[in-house]
């Protein structure tokens, strides 16, 4: 495993670092291949991060394709809606003309036609990936990979782009990138907030498994991460 920690003294600090990073893959990603695809994570934590990132007006937005790591099976209006999140906090101000690709593609379920349309979209967004920025739940969850998940080890090992998944934690059907695809990247970042999300890391560094942290299937992978944390 190769682990770069990065510690931010607060919370606007490491959103300002975290944004100038994932910049810099953006711009050279679309120096090297006229476009840049970047996957984000929603919640609570990245808020700062998604305004910090928008406000770039040396990027060529017109080149940037974002899209997100994983998402609630919710309507775009609804507050639970990780595309609400992006669209209000990031694809504002210079960042409005890039391209957003949802992974939600209607109705109550997602069903294996609504996965379907889905994976249609992603399929034609460019490999690899500029950035992939996950986050991570106290209870050791990234992406929609959640401990006691239908799908969790098709999740972690399917070469596919998405796939649907239910889990006793995650509120909503989510729909998910699958772990090979999201490790498709130039950079791969996990942005984390607080002192319990601290501990949580260090016990999914430990031993254990997988299907009890799953964040644990990313850290063992072997791939290059960055962690960017602050209290």
């Amino acid at each position: 495993m190769t682990l770069d920690r990065r510690t931010f003294a607060d919370r606007p600090t490491l959103a300002k670092e975290l944004a100038e990073a994932v910049a810099d893959r953006i711009r050279t990603a679309i120096a090297e291949r006229g476009e840049a695809a970047i996957a984000v994570s929603g919640g609570s934590t990245p808020g700062k991060f998604f305004m910090a990132l928008g406000k770039f007006r040396d990027i060529d937005w017109t080149k940037v394709i974002v899209t997100l790591v994983d998402e609630r099976w919710v309507d775009e209006t609804s507050d639970r809606s990780n595309a609400l999140l992006v669209n209000e906090k990031m694809l504002q101000g210079p960042a409005a003309v890039a391209r957003f690709v949802p992974l939600y593609s209607g109705g109550d379920e997602p069903t294996s036609d609504a996965v379907a349309k889905t994976n249609a979209l992603v399929g034609a967004l460019p490999k690899p990936f500029a950035a992939v920025i996950l986050g991570m739940g106290n209870d050791g969850h990234t992406a929609s990979f959640f401990p006691g998940g239908d799908t969790l080890d098709e999740a972690l090992t399917a070469t596919g782009p998405t796939l649907a998944i239910h889990a006793p934690g995650a509120g909503e059907p989510r729909i998910t990138f699958t772990l090979p695809r999201l490790l498709e990247t130039d950079g791969l970042y996990l942005h984390i907030e607080g002192e319990e999300k601290a501990t949580v890391l260090e016990k999914a560094l430990g031993d254990g498994p997988v299907d009890e942290m799953p964040i644990r299937a990313v850290l063992r992978s072997g791939a290059p991460l960055s962690v960017y944390w602050s209290p």
